[in-house]
């Protein structure tokens, strides 16, 4: 009996050493709703909040969650934000409710969430948590019908690479490491249990609606598509400033490439003349000589985030796009008949 119990424990040990990736993340509707429920209510300000359920094999389970409050850049009112947080988790603890963290969740407007902060938070929390993601809500996009509900991960390279903080050329290419791997997408699956189910059933009409929703033949989408633009107005100028600092990092590279071979041209001529007269030869490189100083090469980091983000702008140009094309179609179909 002893060995079957060691034996099973140690099949548990190899089975949690040996995890399987991760490849859905599974919500509850419930859970769905505080975080549209919080988004909007302080909405256009930006809101975050915590994560709760289980991490069982290939799904991450979001079984609950909680809304942090709004803080400001101060040490004492981190603290205090640090206390509700442990004091939330307590009380959750207390009622039986899940309370293991899996992530926190934040809204976004217009899909500006790619930024330096989230990879930050992203790394802290990895730090105790092996497996965590970040819940983006968008409510600006919920005018248009779109449920903006995006579970995005870091991707593994991408840490290994964070860590060592070596975002140059070539470690870059080594990795094989574009601005498109820097976040990882989960598929997200949303669960109710059965009793959700049944009385969400009882609450559905039995006849058809006839009730015409004429919202959605609304042809103006200028303000959305104006915001997006000018987004993307912001991140070509940041992109612009970029290129800028690796053309100037060039440049100096190059010269100093010139000044260097030049340098060696005239240690070499003066070689050949102290040999000729008996002398010993100079080492043809100064240690000293600020033109062997290697030149720190700018971090790309910057410039994928921001690559990444026009992605996301002319990603979500397109969509509006389309669905005004779609409607300005069917407008004329209609005005025809």
């Amino acid at each position: 009996m002893a060995n079957t119990a060691t034996r099973s424990f140690l099949q548990v040990a190899v089975t949690e050493e040996a995890t399987p990736p991760l490849r859905v993340v599974q919500i509850e509707g419930l859970v769905i709703l505080k975080i549209i429920k919080h988004c909007k209510e302080f909405s256009p300000a930006l809101v975050t909040g915590q994560l709760l359920g289980l991490d069982v094999g290939s799904v991450l389970e979001v079984t609950n969650c909680f809304p942090f409050p709004i803080r400001e850049e101060d040490e004492e009112v981190e603290a205090e934000g640090a206390n509700y947080q442990l004091e939330m988790m307590r009380c959750l603890r207390e009622v039986n409710v899940d309370n293991n963290t899996v992530g926190w969740y934040q809204s976004t407007m217009f899909g500006s969430f790619q930024t330096v902060e989230l990879i930050e938070t992203f790394m802290n929390y990895q730090e105790n948590i092996r497996r965590c993601v970040c819940i983006i809500y968008d409510p600006s996009r919920a005018n248009q019908g779109v449920l903006a509900l995006k579970a995005l991960k870091l991707s593994d390279t991408f840490m290994e690479l964070y860590r060592t903080n070596t975002f140059k050329g070539e470690k870059l290419r080594e990795k094989n490491l574009s601005f498109v791997d820097i976040f990882e997408e989960i598929p997200i699956k949303v669960s109710n249990s059965a009793l959700i189910s049944a009385f969400m059933n009882e609450l559905e009409a039995d006849t058809p609606v006839t009730q015409c929703d004429y919202d959605r033949l609304q042809l103006s989408t200028s303000p959305i598509l104006e915001r997006n633009v000018e987004f993307l107005i912001e991140c070509m100028d940041d992109l612009s400033m970029e290129q800028q600092k690796f053309q100037f990092y060039y440049r100096n590279l190059s010269r100093q490439e010139a000044q260097k071979q030049a340098w060696l041209q005239k240690r070499r001529a003066e070689n050949v003349a102290r040999k000729n007269a008996g002398e010993e030869s100079l080492p043809e490189e100064d240690p000293t000589n600020p033109i062997f100083k290697p030149i720190p090469e700018p971090s790309r980091l910057d410039s994928f985030l921001v690559t990444n983000q026009i992605a996301n702008y002319c990603n979500q140009i397109n969509g509006v796009a389309g669905q005004s094309f779609s409607r300005l179609y069917l407008m004329k179909a209609l005005h025809e008949k």
